[in-house]
């Protein structure tokens, strides 16, 4: 048997990252294939980890802007981990994104034009994780040339 072990830096964000995506994975299906009423939790998950993806991406774009200043940050390089992430990184973060978009996508579709349709909403979550951890751990190539933050004209 093969033990994982996750990369780090950014270890707690690799393991939210796949927390969350089994969190919807099983309330989604669960609304799927289950009685309606499981359908509540299943919106309430996936609108809660649409929302915390929102804030994730956004306090990535906060950390790059100020990074910015030194480090040159695409939005490749940013919210997909190209060029800046290690390959065990982007195949764990890019992963549950990828599971994320399968599974609502999947999960709308087995029951369409319903509250499944939500679920479309959570790889924004996966989007956001992979640009915090980015943000925060990446490695970007220098710019040119510092950018002077003194007010001297």
């Amino acid at each position: 048997m093969r033990i994982v072990t996750l990369p780090s830096p950014g270890t707690g964000l690799i393991r939210s990252s796949w927390q969350a995506t089994a969190v919807f994975t099983v309330t989604a299906f669960a609304a799927a294939i289950g009685p309606s009423w499981l359908r509540w939790p299943a919106v309430v998950v996936a609108l809660a980890l649409f929302a915390v993806g929102i804030i994730t991406m956004l306090w990535a774009f906060a950390i790059a802007v100020q990074r910015s200043r030194v480090d040159a940050i695409g939005v490749g390089g940013l919210y997909l981990g190209m060029g800046s992430s290690p390959r065990p990184v982007r195949r764990h973060l890019l992963g549950a994104l990828a599971l994320q978009v399968v599974v609502g996508i999947v999960t709308a579709s087995i029951r369409p034009f319903t509250s499944l349709a939500f679920g479309t909403l959570v790889p924004i979550l996966g989007i956001g994780l992979m640009g915090l951890w980015a943000a925060r751990y990446g490695d970007f190539e220098p710019t040119d040339r510092p950018i002077n933050t003194d007010n001297d004209s």
